[in-house]
């Protein structure tokens, strides 16, 4: 019974290997009996994918041992999808059981047919030799070609002409190379049938369609005066599918992340669509991030969405970005910044006496003073616990767009009384 298994087994990872030489490009799907079995590369790839575990198979032909990743069969609506929103191509294959399918006695079989080719050919030379010696009848019969109707026999004609040129047609030049090699093309802009207004950006990277973008009315016009190139929409659509992809490695768990009290280990980290009805991000994709016993999670932009699901960035860049703050980290308060020109001496944070909490306020001079602003539990404690942000990096996160907004009020002054002297 084992050595039958091993049989088996060795039968599943030919058509495999033959499968795959044909299909490099896809993820291969077996169902075998109520499960469903991915192998060597594949595995690998989609245990990134759907977090989960692969084993490892020892097979009689095989030197090493073989990755394989198995699920149930009643599984399979939950995996495909995140397989396919990962931008893989997937192929759902019948395993055949039996191995001895699989192979080709090459010498018998041809063998057989050399046989069989020679007793066919006496009896053809035999059966030609009676027909010579039969009179041949009147030719009172038109042939079949003459017997056809003209109309016939023209698209006859054309299905062939169509035919071989179809053959010689050759295969279209991409628009352009990816930073991976992809080979993008078909890239156009498409008018609505739903909304005539609307207008989309689409192409194939690899023969597969990406999903249509819709186009701004200034990147349309451009585009069709030939003032704007595939490249350049691609890059502003799709700036994602042409950056270069980070190792799969870097999505295997645990990870290590720099905190300001030590290393943060990262257990595990996945996308998932909120279900609650009851909560105001309902529907909405979020990013998971686990910790120890420290559990968290955030609404993906559809920037850092795409950025994931194209594998140009890690696991760990998207937690510093999108859970930076909460972790206390120095490089998340490093993006904030106060205008230029404005003196860092003006920032005070302080204690509101009136309600007891914490507020960020500034004082600009002869420019004025912002108001009063609370700030967040998280952002006081890496401000006066961890250390890791500074006062002017507190003032620029939540008081940029006041100060802004004042000091483009006292030029528009200035402008105008000066105007008016003239």
């Amino acid at each position: 019974m084992v050595k039958k298994n091993a049989e088996k087994d060795v039968g599943f990872v030919r058509q495999f290997n033959e499968l795959k030489k044909k299909h490099p490009d896809a993820v291969l799907l077996f169902r075998k009996g109520d499960f469903y079995e991915m192998y060597k590369e594949d595995a690998l790839k989609a245990s990134v994918i759907l977090a989960l575990k692969v084993s490892d198979k020892i097979l009689p032909l095989e030197k090493d041992p073989i990755k394989l990743l198995t699920f149930p069969r009643h599984e399979l609506d939950k995996h495909l999808p995140k397989l396919i929103r990962s931008g893989q191509r997937v192929a759902i294959c019948e395993a055949i059981d039996r191995p001895e399918l699989m192979k080709k006695p090459k010498e018998k079989v041809g063998e057989e047919l050399k046989e069989t080719n020679t007793s066919n050919k006496n009896t053809m030379a035999k059966k030609k030799k009676e027909q010579a010696v039969q009179e041949e009848p009147t030719q009172t019969v038109k042939t079949a070609a003459e017997e056809k109707p003209a109309k016939e026999m023209k698209s006859e004609q054309q299905a062939e002409h169509k035919a071989e040129a179809k053959q010689e047609r050759k295969p279209r030049e991409p628009q352009m190379i990816t930073a991976n090699g992809e080979k993008v093309s078909h890239g156009h802009a498409f008018q609505s049938t739903t909304n005539p207004a609307d207008w989309y950006f689409t192409a194939k990277m690899d023969g597969v369609q990406l999903k249509p973008q819709k186009m701004d009315a200034a990147d349309l016009a451009a585009y069709q005066k030939k003032e704007m190139t595939v490249p350049q929409l691609m890059e502003k659509y799709y700036p994602t599918k042409l950056m270069p992809k980070v190792s799969e490695e870097t999505f295997q768990m645990p990870k290590q992340l720099s905190g300001p009290d030590g290393a943060i280990t990262i257990d595990k980290f996945n996308v998932y669509k909120e279900k609650d009805e009851q909560r105001p991000d309902y529907g909405k994709y979020k990013f998971y991030v686990q910790m120890g016993d420290t559990k968290m999670s955030a609404v993906a932009s559809r920037e850092d969405l795409n950025a994931y699901f194209d594998r140009v960035v890690s696991p760990t860049q998207l937690v510093e970005k999108n859970f930076g703050e909460r972790l206390h980290l120095q490089s998340a308060y490093e993006k904030y910044r106060l205008p230029e020109g404005v003196d860092p001496k003006g920032v005070r944070v302080a204690k509101d006496h009136s309600d007891n909490k914490w507020k960020v306020s500034m004082d600009l001079g002869d420019k004025g003073k912002t108001g009063k602003h609370e700030i967040s539990f998280d952002d006081g404690y890496s401000l006066f616990k961890a250390k890791t942000a500074t006062r002017e990096q507190i003032a620029a996160k939540y008081l940029n767009t006041e100060i802004t907004g004042m000091l483009s009020a006292v030029t528009n002054k200035l402008e105008k009384s000066a105007s008016m002297k003239m």
